[in-house]
């Protein structure tokens, strides 16, 4: 059944609510691995755009299929980064870039294996606000659809690569080719953060992510690491997730950053963000400095406040706070079944609410 969706959540027309389920459809459940091409073009990429699947592309190509990717590149403009690059050469992809005074802004989306084509047209672009926050249109074609029309496409990338442009193709092996001067660096040392991403998150914490902070610190309850566990959309909160897991069987991706225990007056320098990569696909933030601590219980909200590109503050409101009610209707994100909810507010707002 060909499917819309205008996300996140706000009118879909099947069971794909938005364009990461949407891939996630024709990617992972529709596609064997090792059968037929994956197909991306976009505009802009990032690194966090593709973190849920570079796996899934690395077990593709492996077991013998294909992966054809188009960006945008400029000298000028952050496009793509050289992150989302490099790791789509290293999952085995090929990689085309188009340099063009006028963007490539074309975000589709698709597969072919067994002469069953899908293809998803989307305003979202491959980086993280595009997949999860941004509200954006897509729409996925089924096979009999898209026979119908005639797309083809290979047709599609025979067609890009023989327009009047600069086209590149950039290999893992020679840096130093002009292809890469049109990539940004994605290093959360290289960018300023964007004012569309200062935001606070909200999280209505459940017992799972306060056991621990409970816990005496001898008891059984206490041992393990202790995280606050977020929501699966989460890619656009972040910095780059580029350290691989070295240990373990499950692919994870991690970012360090710097976390201010408001509360406690304690700041870590070395916390860790993870995305687990072939588990559950939640977030995970490491919180190590509450453990024990009692400063937290099932229900209360962690507001957690990106200040810059890797500066955040965490302020536990407790249930009998007077900013507790006002802050609460901001989760309006359920994460699993059991009530745990989460939600975005302006900085701005967030400090008036507090009277910071």
């Amino acid at each position: 059944m060909n499917d819309f969706s205008l996300h996140p959540g706000v009118y879909s027309t099947g069971k794909s609510t938005g364009l990461l389920p949407m891939l996630e459809r024709i990617w992972i459940r529709e596609l064997k691995p090792g059968k037929g091409t994956i197909y991306i073009i976009s505009g802009f990429a990032t690194y966090n755009g593709g973190v849920r699947f570079f796996e899934t592309f690395r077990h593709h190509v492996q077991n013998g299929g294909k992966i054809i990717v188009v960006f945008a590149g400029s000298t000028s403009q952050k496009l793509s980064s050289k992150q989302i690059v490099e790791e789509m050469l290293d999952c085995g992809a090929d990689v085309l870039l188009i340099n063009r005074k006028r963007l490539l802004h074309a975000k589709c989306y698709g597969v072919v294996s067994d002469d069953k084509p899908f293809l998803i047209v989307s305003s979202g672009n491959f980086t993280g606000p595009g997949m999860t926050q941004n509200i954006e249109a897509s729409i996925m074609l089924e096979p009999p659809a898209i026979n119908e029309m005639g797309f083809s496409w290979p047709m599609v990338i025979e067609k890009l690569e023989s327009q009047n442009w600069d086209v590149y193709k950039p290999t893992l092996s020679k840096k130093e080719d002009p292809g890469w001067k049109l990539l940004y660096d994605e290093s959360p040392t290289k960018v300023k953060l964007d004012q569309s991403q200062e935001v606070t998150m909200l999280l209505l914490l459940g017992h799972t992510d306060t056991v621990r902070i409970n816990a005496p610190a001898d008891s059984r309850a206490s041992r393990g690491t202790q995280y606050f566990w977020l929501s699966k959309d989460a890619y656009d909160f972040f910095p780059p997730l580029t350290i691989r897991n070295a240990r373990g069987i499950k692919a994870t991706y991690s970012c360090i950053i710097s976390l201010n225990y408001v509360d406690l007056g304690i700041v870590d320098d070395k916390c860790r963000v993870t995305f687990e990569a072939e588990n559950n696909f939640d977030f995970r933030l490491g919180t190590s400095k509450l453990k024990n601590t009692n400063m937290a219980s099932d229900k209360d909200l962690a507001a957690i406040t990106r200040v810059s590109e890797l500066e955040y503050e965490l302020r536990i409101i407790k249930k009998d706070n007077t900013s507790y009610d006002v802050l609460l209707p901001h989760a309006v994100n359920f994460i699993g079944h059991k009530g745990k909810k989460y939600g975005y507010v302006d900085n701005e707002d967030f400090k008036l609410i507090l009277g910071i």
